[in-house]
């Protein structure tokens, strides 16, 4: 089947459901193509995405694995139902009610998100790191009836939404502990909405997009099912918080549609993960390119995976190799965003081109387009654009028109395509400096940089300048011990005009004791745009 498929009526308006999601949503001509060329992808009409992801796995086999605790699929299911009797009984949730979570990640966060989908709330999970101005903001924004937050994170919570109530995880296991009977799952439309996921701001300022019960399934049914290939034996492990889409994939959806089960850690560090995967037996990961270099540094990197997954940023080449070479392993690369709720381009096993991010993940169709929307020949580079079974709804966003548009959701990725449909990627659309009528793309300058081992992260962007328009200036954290000074500078220089054409070397090279990030691990590029403008 290969339908683009037009919005549905959700669960039908009345008195006892809240209908704020759907009438938010962008007009149906500013939606994407939504395509469905996989049988798998054909979901009944009505559709708990909860529910199915905790109906199939027997009873007794492990589910959520925290640092002290270990829970069933039969006790996760009891959990989910005795919250969702306090969500609807005690706190008066109806259907579309949204529910802010706020913690780290832990099993009782996870239970959170299932209890809430479960009861037809919409989950906005929000980054524990998210200081008041900030969940003033996503409040603002979606309007939530109550949170359930985790009781360290409460102050900055209260701070900025005086007016919401907030349900610590203590009333909540207090309450629920009055409810001990089964709990029907809400009978949710497809294409109802089930969670708002908030961008984590590499521009500094922040979109909600709005996604469905079906396309909680339908990552599950295309990249992890396709590309990843799980097992119910499998025991995952990610550093994203379950807010960012990517950590809520492949440390809740991906697991759970497999039967398998997920470690989650409340701070996982590099070196965290290495012990974590060592002592409990991980065999799938999930983590940014910066972990994976780390790991590599400091030479803790974690044996017995049988599955590694980058996203975020883009996967440098030479992280790549040195892992392989050191594991046996391929980092399984790809490139997803918070509008398409999970990874499109990728490849594993034996199709790993290092380097290149992937090819379309099946289900999903790739394009680099021109300005005028338009293909470009292949090895030229882009606008990437992508279409599938997920796509951007902004939620109230005049935005919409700019991700969306002719059908196809526009990243904001410049990349380019070779002969054999892989994919690889130049610079964020936004990142490509132009100096002294030269175009040059951030990332490839920082590639050849961190192929010194001397390097732990580094960030390139465009420095003002009056003769050339813009210099390349380079923000360069060292590995501890060496000392960046004029002589290491100009070491790196001579590094990257070896590697690449000496008009793209960094004019700049400063040391910092690290990079702005955002609470998922993304480099803030226009932070450090700001720095180099002054």
């Amino acid at each position: 089947m290969d339908v683009a498929q037009e919005p549905r009526a959700g669960l039908s308006p009345s008195a006892h459901v809240d209908t704020f999601c759907r009438n938010s949503l962008p007009p149906a001509d500013q939606w994407p193509d939504l395509r469905f060329t996989l049988p798998e992808l054909s979901y009944p009409q009505r559709l708990n995405c909860a529910d199915a992801l905790l109906s199939g796995p027997d009873a007794d086999r492990r589910c959520l694995v925290g640092s002290t605790s270990t829970w069933t699929y039969g006790q996760v299911r009891e959990r989910v139902a005795a919250i969702a009797h306090v969500l609807t009984d005690e706190l008066g949730l109806v259907p579309g009610n949204r529910v802010l979570l706020r913690g780290p990640n832990t099993p009782q966060l996870a239970a959170c998100w299932l209890a809430v989908v479960m009861a037809g709330g919409v989950t906005v999970a929000t980054m524990p790191m998210l200081r008041p101005g900030e969940l003033h903001s996503i409040g603002d924004i979606t309007k939530p009836a109550f949170a359930l937050c985790d009781d360290r994170f409460t102050d900055d919570l209260a701070a900025g939404l005086p007016d919401l109530r907030i349900v610590t995880y203590t009333e909540l296991e207090s309450a629920a502990a009055r409810h001990r009977e089964p709990f029907a799952a809400v009978a949710t439309a497809a294409d109802d909405v089930a969670l708002l996921a908030v961008t984590s701001g590499t521009t500094g300022v922040p979109k909600t997009t709005a996604h469905f019960h079906r396309d909680v399934l339908a990552i599950a049914d295309t990249f992890s099912a396709h590309v990843l290939r799980p097992t119910a034996d499998d025991l995952f492990l990610g550093s994203p918080p379950l807010a960012f889409t990517y950590g809520l994939g492949g440390e809740l959806i991906f697991p759970l549609r497999a039967g398998a089960a997920t470690l989650l850690i409340e701070r996982p560090t590099p070196d965290a993960m290495a012990g974590a995967v060592a002592e409990h037996g991980v065999t799938v990961l999930f983590t940014a390119p910066t972990a994976y270099r780390a790991m590599l540094a400091a030479k803790k990197v974690p044996t017995g995976l049988r599955r590694c997954v980058s996203a975020g940023e883009p996967l440098p080449r030479a992280v790549s190799e040195a892992f392989h070479d050191a594991t046996g392993l391929w980092i399984i690369d790809g490139i997803g965003s918070t509008e398409m709720l999970h990874i499109f381009i990728s490849a594993a096993d034996d199709e790993v081109r290092p380097g290149s991010t992937g090819r379309p993940v099946p289900g999903y169709e790739a394009a680099v387009l021109d300005e005028a929307g338009e293909p470009v020949p292949d090895g030229q580079p882009g606008r990437l654009a992508v279409r599938g079974p997920t796509g951007c709804r902004y939620l109230s966003d005049p935005r919409q028109k700019t991700y969306v548009q002719h059908g196809w959701n526009l990243t904001g990725d410049t990349y380019r395509r070779d002969e054999d449909g892989y994919f690889w990627y130049v610079a964020r659309s936004d990142d490509m400096i132009i100096s002294a009528g030269y175009n040059i793309a951030g990332p490839e300058v920082e590639n050849a940089l961190l192929s010194s081992p001397d390097v732990v992260e580094c960030g390139v962007v465009a420095k003002p300048d009056p003769d050339r328009g813009n210099v390349v200036a380079a923000y360069v954290v060292l590995r501890r011990g060496v000392v960046g000074d004029a002589a290491k500078a100009a070491e790196l220089q001579e590094l990257v005009k070896r590697q690449i054409a000496p008009y793209k070397c960094p004019r700049v090279v400063e040391f910092l004791p690290e990079l702005p990030h955002t609470p998922t691990g993304k480099l803030q590029r226009f932070k450090l745009r700001a720095l180099a403008a002054d």
